[in-house]
């Protein structure tokens, strides 16, 4: 099976990228840095990442689009002020969640990252609720490239000015190289940094300028994945799937208040039952004792009775200590819960813990 590549395919290859298939594309896994070194640089210096796979969607329409996309996604759009970004996710009517993703309002439009694999699948379901006309556009001509990291924000404003004024989940229109390019203050690796949307054409040149800084290396979805672990950060597919519901998931933020009282959106009956009435399973980090590491799928039992899975778990170096995430029975959730892992047959101890394992560093 082929896979799709980014426009920064070559680039990966001659930079000595191990790459894999990923979410129908081929990326890059790690570096010869290795997973355990991308890690630690982009919580000490800044690393680039490329996103690109990643959908940038764009709906254009006149006023009635935020209502619209306001059924299937349940913040208030109209609230949203120009250029900034939430967090929340796509309902199906069984109040799960179809995908997670990045709404931002822009001037003449609502654009929205969606996730790789979802990505084609989620258009579909927008248009579904919309009957008034818009224009559906995914940016294939455009890159997403991400820097993470405590240098990131001196990085990138010493080669494209005025990014150091942005806030946490903003962005703005800048320039690079004399072209437009467009900059969020976000990301998913739980360090301050940013989303750049660049021209297919311009990415290559980019990333080379910015590993002109000794500070900036390339990072891979594997240090991708580890730290977002330890920022407590849900991946689609794993922690996140159409029949957990955003109560389970422990992302009710991502409902704004105004709609977690109206639950006027798909799937709110559902959303409404579980605000009202409670749930029966939740999403926790789990703390294994010693240095046992549980992967996704392993079970979690409480005296003797499985009351749960892992969704995700691996070894959190800046932690220096195996961690994991996943969901239990509702009454095990309490922080402090001592549970049990079972991994490749046997059983090791560990306890419910707080989220993240590691503190968030965002620009507020």
């Amino acid at each position: 099976m082929s896979h799709l590549k980014t426009a920064l395919f070559d680039f990966h290859k001659a930079s000595g990228a191990k790459l894999v298939p990923f979410a129908g594309y081929e990326m890059p896994v790690q570096y010869p840095l290795g997973i355990a070194g991308e890690h630690t640089h982009v919580r000490t210096k800044a690393g680039i990442f490329d996103v690109s796979h990643m959908g940038q969607f764009s709906i254009i329409g006149d006023e009635t689009v935020c209502k619209q996309l306001e059924q299937i996604v349940p913040i208030d759009l109209s609230l949203l002020k120009l250029n900034q970004s939430k967090y929340s996710y796509l309902m199906n009517d069984k109040g799960g969640i179809d995908d997670d993703l990045i709404v931002t309002k822009l001037e003449d439009r609502i654009s929205i990252v969606l996730n790789a694999g979802c990505k084609h699948n989620d258009i579909k379901q927008i248009k579904t609720v919309f009957k008034q006309p818009a224009e559906f556009v995914l940016h294939d001509e455009l890159s997403l490239i991400a820097l993470q990291g405590p240098k990131a924000v001196s990085i990138l404003e010493s080669f494209i000015p005025g990014v150091s004024n942005l806030k946490f989940m903003n962005g703005g229109s800048f320039s690079f190289k004399d072209k437009s390019v467009y900059v969020t203050r976000s990301g998913y690796t739980g360090e301050d940094g940013f989303e750049v949307s660049i021209a297919n054409e311009l990415a290559q040149t980019f990333c080379e300028t910015l590993l002109t800084n000794t500070d900036v290396a390339m990072i891979g979805l594997g240090a991708r994945d580890s730290l977002r672990l330890e920022a407590g950060l849900c991946l689609y597919g794993h922690d996140l799937n159409p029949e957990i519901s955003p109560i389970e998931a422990d992302l009710v933020f991502g409902i704004t208040k105004h709609r977690r009282e109206t639950c006027d959106f798909i799937g709110g009956s559902v959303v409404k039952d579980h605000l009202t009435n409670g749930i029966k399973k939740k999403r926790v980090g789990i703390q294994p004792e010693g240095t046992i590491i549980a992967r996704e799928n392993a079970k979690v039992f409480k005296d003797d009775k499985e009351i749960g899975l892992v969704t995700s778990g691996g070894y959190g170096p800046s932690v220096s200590a195996a961690v994991a995430m996943g969901y239990v029975d509702f009454n095990c959730s309490e922080v402090g819960t001592s549970v049990e892992l079972e991994v490749r047959g046997k059983k090791y101890p560990a306890k419910v813990c707080l989220l993240p394992f590691y503190k968030k560093s965002y620009a507020k």
